[in-house]
């Protein structure tokens, strides 16, 4: 069974939607139809509130989606109980706007954390992952550093770091340049985009900067008018 689910994530879509209703609060998305195919890189767009957060909480089961079809990482999203939205976080890294950091922890500790709270239990194979994933974001000489004494934009790549520690099949980011400032969000970017190429991991990013968008351009998602616009 493992292996057959294996076999279709490397062939098929990671994301698919079809016919789903969106909402969360105020905020609603209707008719969404959409596939992300496995090694793409998408860009999630709109103004403000008008759900780019709600369909990456979505995608990764923190809104329930009530009708419709919907898939990810060949998980159904439909009906999915909630003890089984842990198996799906498992096929997937979160980046956040504000890094998510553990304050208590150094950087090495933060990121085997992810590990030990999915079981992994070997010292040897955590150091190892955690060392591969500091190395791939160019951070491996900060691992005994604590949180508080990095920048904002090395922060972010302790974040990805963290992400992709488990070799996810897909990586969500929303709004991982919001705090930085335009230097160090093109550094972001660019580090994100060699991972998707360099790992071949689908990666979606909710973002606003259009500027990063226009020089590094791919696929985009917009949300405009309670509607999904695929370009």
């Amino acid at each position: 069974m493992v292996e057959k689910e294996e076999e279709k994530l490397q062939q098929g879509n990671i994301v698919v939607f079809e016919n789903v209703t969106i909402e969360q609060g105020r905020v609603c998305i209707k008719d969404v139809n959409l596939s992300i195919e496995k090694g793409e890189f998408v860009y999630i767009i709109g103004k403000s509130g008008s759900g780019k957060s709600t369909l990456l909480k979505t995608i990764y089961a923190e809104i329930p989606i009530e009708e419709g079809f919907a898939e990810v990482c060949s998980t159904p999203l439909v009906g999915l109980k909630k003890r089984n939205i842990p198996l799906l976080r498992r096929k997937m890294g979160i980046v956040f706007q504000d890094f998510q950091l553990l304050k208590d922890r150094n950087i090495f500790d933060n990121i085997a954390f992810v590990l030990k709270s999915i079981g992994i239990k070997d010292k040897k194979e955590i150091e190892q992952k955690v060392v591969l994933a500091l190395k791939n974001v160019g951070m491996i000489e900060k691992k005994d550093i604590m949180p508080y004494n990095l920048s904002e934009g090395e922060m972010q790549r302790i974040a990805i770091a963290r992400a992709i520690v488990n070799d996810p099949i897909l990586i969500i980011c929303d709004e991982p340049t919001g705090n930085l400032d335009p230097i160090t969000s093109e550094e972001i970017v660019k580090l994100l985009f060699q991972i998707n190429k360099d790992l071949n991991t689908t990666i979606l990013m909710a973002t606003h900067d259009y500027i990063i968008i226009d020089k590094y351009r791919s696929k985009i998602i917009c949300i405009e008018d309670e509607k999904i616009i695929i370009n």
